[in-house]
């Protein structure tokens, strides 16, 4: 088994390539001239063109690459699934094993931070103010792109803090703080202003026009899908968001010292139960309703939860959850086959079966000067680096509608 279970919460899971170990990876990189890896990409990052600099030692010029095009490029060296995008077209898959594009990222945003480098200078202002909705990564990489291009940004959020499920919901093993951290403040260097504690509802948008030239709606999916089973109002039972963000506000609360059992098959649920064992719970496992196959979470997550011992039981459907004296005593399983069951002790489940957009804003619609992006538009719980491009996007379509805006007054109202 792996030590990873004796670490603390928090602690990161892996150390990161060194300038030799680079170096020796980067010297892989076959150097394609059309490089499926930069196509694969949903941001744009362009790998190859930061790998080529790498490999001829000009470290400065790939952080420079990975932070022009991606404003979130330290938090996706962590958890995008390279896997299946980058690392999977890569083209030497053919041959042996993909470049490892996620490590080379990693230390190339490690380098960046060290050097202490500020690549992103914003233009002078243009006059311009937009309202972002939500610190999330759509959030911050849409405010990233128009403070870049002279236009006053300020971010609404409702928490003490930034960064959405950057540093509400994903483990810290997993997303360390200070990756996070490091992001946000090149963003905050380009001027953009931040608005804590402030729950910006569907109805108070309208609010905001008087002040701003167009506003961002960029929350993501903080509602948790509840199952419809009998007992899941017993005490003990909880939802993914909920226990993810408690115990990454205050882990010293958080008492698990007993049976955890975590439904699901995601990396949300990954985060969950790697989460319970990291702060003590006595046996955790973790329970999905298909198969091994078809489980959603990357590949390179399940393999972390297994190397912590943690059990995972496929193709069992909860059907009831056991309790006495309104608290949780355990939980009863049927089987995929439609045959077996499984009965397991638990004082504590935690559900991770997907989010979905809270109920004010499940039917927001774009208009006039309001824009929609990340999990606002496509309620789907996009990957960070979708979340990313789909900012960026957003932030395009601002521009080109200020843009629109001033021809219509130079030409008198008409285009």
């Amino acid at each position: 088994m792996s030590d990873i279970v004796k670490k603390a919460y928090a602690r990161e899971a892996e150390t990161g390539f060194n300038y030799r170990t680079a170096m020796e990876e980067a010297s892989r990189c076959l150097l394609c001239e059309d490089a499926p890896c930069s196509r694969d990409c949903p941001a744009s990052t362009n790998p190859a063109k930061f790998i080529r600099s790498l490999r001829f030692k000009n470290i400065k010029g790939a952080a420079e690459t990975i932070r022009e095009n991606n404003p979130l490029g330290g938090c996706c060296a962590w958890i995008c699934p390279y896997d299946r995008l980058c690392e999977k077209a890569c083209s030497r898959v053919g041959i042996d094993r993909p470049i490892k594009i996620g490590s080379l990222q990693r230390f190339l945003i490690e380098e960046e931070e060290r050097g202490k480098m500020d690549f992103i200078k914003a233009k002078p202002l243009c006059g311009k103010k937009v309202a972002c909705i939500g610190s999330g990564p759509a959030s911050l990489s849409c405010a990233r792109q128009l403070a870049a291009e002279g236009v006053s940004v300020e971010i609404y959020e409702c928490k003490a803090s930034a960064g959405g499920i950057l540093s509400h919901g994903i483990t810290p093993t997993r997303l360390p703080q200070r990756v996070v951290d490091h992001d946000i403040e090149l963003i905050k260097r380009l001027g953009v202003k931040f608005h804590f504690g402030e729950k910006i509802s569907k109805e108070n948008i309208d609010s905001l026009k008087d002040k701003f030239d167009a506003i961002f709606i960029g929350i993501g999916l903080w509602s948790s899908k509840k199952p419809d089973i009998k007992g899941k109002e017993f005490s003990g039972v909880e939802y993914a968001l909920d226990f993810l963000e408690r115990a990454r506000s205050n882990t010293k609360s958080v008492v698990l010292n007993d049976d955890v059992v975590v439904i699901g098959g995601g990396n949300v649920a990954m985060d969950c139960v790697s989460t319970a064992k990291q702060l003590g719970a006595k046996n955790a496992v973790i329970v999905y309703r298909r198969s091994i196959e078809e489980a959603p979470a990357d590949i390179d997550e399940l393999k972390f939860v297994q190397s912590m011992g943690i059990p995972v039981i496929t193709n069992f459907i909860p059907e009831e959850i056991k309790g006495s004296e309104g608290r949780v005593k355990g939980i009863r399983f049927r089987g995929r086959d439609g045959y077996s069951e499984l009965l397991l002790n638990a004082q504590h489940i935690i559900f991770a079966i997907g989010q979905e957009q809270v109920s004010e804003f499940k039917d927001i619609k774009e208009k006039e000067n309001i824009f929609i992006g990340g999990d606002a538009a496509h309620s789907s719980g996009a990957t960070v680096v979708e979340a990313v491009a789909q900012g960026k996007a957003s932030a395009v379509k601002i521009l080109n509608y200020f843009k629109s805006l001033d021809s219509l007054c130079k030409t008198g109202g008409k285009v």
